[in-house]
């Protein structure tokens, strides 16, 4: 079980936490026909095969990880229609359940949530569980300050959503134009991070996004309480894990990934009793 750190517990007990949900927290979903979602690479494989000019020189792209150029030159080659029907068939139309892991991110009650996905399986379930009381704000939205200075609970999608993929972003001139034209918002990501403890769940540490937050903010305010990322053992050496953590200002917590990422589920269900605790002592207390 992972030993969740009591500033953690304490941040989301009092809803100063913003809960960051990644490609790996959507990948353990499934549909009717027990299709699960496809990561980064394997959507980008697939969408290879459906290049009819040379591959290697994309392929290589994909082998370094360089999954924004790899995007940009498939949706270059086989053209903008066919890029988006295949971001459909693969985000939208398998109609994906949410899993026992959003469940039990929804329970923590945390009043921000932000995510890169483009899928909607998380904020369907908790808008049904909500009655349709959150609030989904997107990266071109012009509200998204007012939005935060009310009492609502908040999904952030900060990359889009697979309803409006001409927005959505997926591609390296995609990411740089966002950067510029939605700065507005970016802006309010990078106020977060100086207020609120992100917990990042389902990330990697190679996400283009969580370093340029992370670092940007650690070199303009050093001191500071760190933000939380969970990964699996083994994901990243342990020499590594040491240097994102003092350059990034990231407390890294580490778990088994063995019988599909179960210690992580089982740790994620105990920490929302250990929240739920700790938000009766402050209404004992009034301690606010």
């Amino acid at each position: 079980m992972i030993e969740w750190p009591k500033n953690l517990i304490e941040d989301i007990a009092r809803r100063r936490c913003v809960i960051f949900l990644g490609a790996g927290i959507s990948a353990g979903c499934e549909n009717e026909a027990g299709r699960h979602p496809k990561s980064w690479n394997d959507f980008l494989e697939d969408a290879i095969n459906t290049v009819s000019t040379p591959k290697q020189h994309i392929r290589g792209l994909t082998k370094r990880h360089d999954y924004l150029t790899a995007c940009e030159v498939i949706k270059k080659t086989i053209g903008k229609d066919s890029f988006n029907t295949l971001i459909i068939d693969e985000f939208l139309s398998p109609r994906y359940k949410h899993s026992k892991m959003h469940e039990a991110i929804f329970k923590l009650d945390s009043r921000i949530v932000a995510t890169p996905n483009f899928d909607k399986i998380y904020e369907t379930y908790a808008n049904a569980q909500a009655h349709g009381s959150i609030r989904i704000k997107h990266n071109y939205d012009d509200d998204v300050a007012e939005a935060l200075k009310r009492n609502h609970r908040l999904i952030l999608k900060i990359h889009g959503t697979i309803d409006t993929p001409e927005h959505m972003i997926f591609t390296r001139k995609e990411y740089a134009e966002a950067r510029q034209r939605y700065r507005c918002f970016y802006s309010i990501i990078d106020a977060l991070a100086l207020t609120h403890t992100f917990f990042f769940l389902g990330c990697g540490v190679n996400d283009p996004d969580i370093k340029l937050l992370l670092e940007d903010n650690y070199f303009r305010h050093p001191i500071g309480r760190p933000h939380i990322m969970v990964l699996p053992r083994g994901e990243v050496h342990g020499d590594i894990v040491k240097v994102i953590e003092e350059t990034m200002n990231v407390n890294i917590l580490l778990y088994s990934k063995a019988s599909d990422h179960q210690e992580l589920l089982s740790s994620v269900e105990a920490l929302t009793n250990l929240v739920d605790e700790a938000r009766e002592q402050l209404r004992n207390n009034s301690n606010w």
